[in-house]
């Protein structure tokens, strides 16, 4: 792809032939410098050990871990996130202060708040008071260290609230705080029927990180028809230098792509 900016592989839908702690190195093996995890433990608060664990693995692969996802609930049978999750507010601000703990001991300062689905019988309102509560306080916690809370647009959940950019913007809007920022990730975007080029034009400003699979199926680039490398030069063109996220589902050989 031609374009200037740097990839970070996701490791938590990569490279899952291998156990978890495993993959960092193997990314580093692949060539790359930089990882970004979904929550890593099966609980929102994980034990010493485990979180040991996982910055041992992360520092003794030699790479920068550059993305942390916040607690999303069970994520296999469908959930989406704990912000806007009505009775579970301190089990989330819990996971905020492990959050904070990692990300300064590994350097990482983008974090991923998934706002978390709508529920039968609670007002939309109500959860959008609580999600932005929920924001600001992990916003404030991570911004002590120069961190940044990152609000995604999903597909392939109905009840997931924010499909658009313009979604994420207006929850970054009622929030106000300059550290948190749009997760503009192209797959979803596509698929939700977004205008990725005018998303690319309007919102680039407020966007903190950037993840890419091709359309459809949610594989590498080159599986789909997405013109992924258009949109990431135009979103550098735009003034974003940060991250991509590869956060993709592979065949045999994940990285084929960059080499073909």
């Amino acid at each position: 792809m031609t374009h200037g900016l740097h990839y970070t592989v996701n490791c938590s839908i990569l490279l899952t032939d291998l156990p978890l702690l495993e993959r960092p190195a193997a990314a580093r093996s692949a060539g790359f410098d930089a990882v970004e995890f979904w929550w890593p433990f099966p609980e929102a608060v994980p034990s010493d050990a485990e979180v040991e664990g996982f910055v041992k693995a992360i520092e003794d692969a030699g790479v920068r871990l550059t993305g942390l996802n916040l607690a999303a609930g069970d994520m296999p049978a469908g959930d989406r996130g704990l912000v806007s999750w009505p009775g579970r507010e301190k089990e989330l601000r819990d996971n905020v202060d492990v959050v904070v703990e990692i990300g300064k001991r590994l350097g990482c300062r983008t974090f991923n708040a998934l706002y978390g689905n709508r529920i039968d019988g609670v007002a939309p309102e109500r959860q959008d008071e609580i999600a932005v509560a929920n924001l600001a306080h992990a916003a404030h916690a991570v911004g002590t260290f120069g961190g940044q809370i990152v609000v995604e647009p999903v597909s392939g959940i109905e009840a997931y609230p924010l499909k658009t950019a313009a979604d994420a913007v207006a929850v970054l809007d009622r929030v106000g705080a300059d550290n948190v920022r749009l997760l503009a990730d192209f797959y979803h975007l596509a698929v939700n029927g977004d205008d990725v080029p005018a998303v690319i034009a309007a919102h680039t400003g407020r966007v903190g990180h950037v993840q890419i699979a091709d359309a459809p199926g949610r594989g590498a680039p080159g599986t789909g028809d997405l013109p992924l490398a258009d949109w990431l030069g135009a979103i550098e063109a735009a003034g974003y230098a940060g991250l991509v996220g590869l956060e993709y589902k592979a065949a045999a050989d994940p990285f084929a792509w960059l080499r073909g």
